[in-house]
């Protein structure tokens, strides 16, 4: 089977986009612009749903369908009609290197790595759980 986007990304800089450039200083506001926007989609989140997401693949690597059925399991209902968010949940933390990923079988398995695994603990040794969501990310992500 021909994939016919295959090579697109090669053909638009050769033709459309081959005298397109960005300055360095237009570069970083867009990089600063997807960071605050990464940032504050976290916001919109409930820290029990991260949590339950991270200890879901603390030990074995599982796949987003297995993910949701694990939540859904443990009365976690954010998924529950949209489960599409949960994938938008998971690029999130795989973007802030909290979760790794490798495709196998035409599945993305998600692991816990070890930045995941610092915040996970750093969330459960707070007994009061007074420590922000935001301020372990960013921690998590240093």
């Amino acid at each position: 089977m021909n994939d016919p986007f295959m090579n697109l990304k090669s053909s638009m800089k050769k033709s459309i986009f081959e005298d397109l450039s960005f300055s360095n200083e237009r570069k970083s506001a867009v990089r600063e612009a997807i960071r605050t926007n990464q940032q504050s989609q976290f916001d919109n989140w409930n820290s029990e749903t991260i949590i339950a997401i991270l200890e879901s693949v603390q030990h074995v690597s599982k796949d987003g369908y297995h993910i949701s059925i694990q939540l859904f399991q443990k009365n976690e209902r954010t998924f529950q009609k949209n489960e599409g968010q949960l994938y938008t949940l998971l690029h999130l933390l795989e973007n802030k290197e909290i979760l790794t990923s490798n495709w196998m079988n035409n599945k993305k398995w998600y692991t816990l790595n070890s930045k995941g695994k610092k915040y996970l603990a750093a969330y459960k040794q707070d007994n009061s759980k007074q420590v922000s969501l935001k301020h372990l990310l960013e921690e998590a992500s240093l």
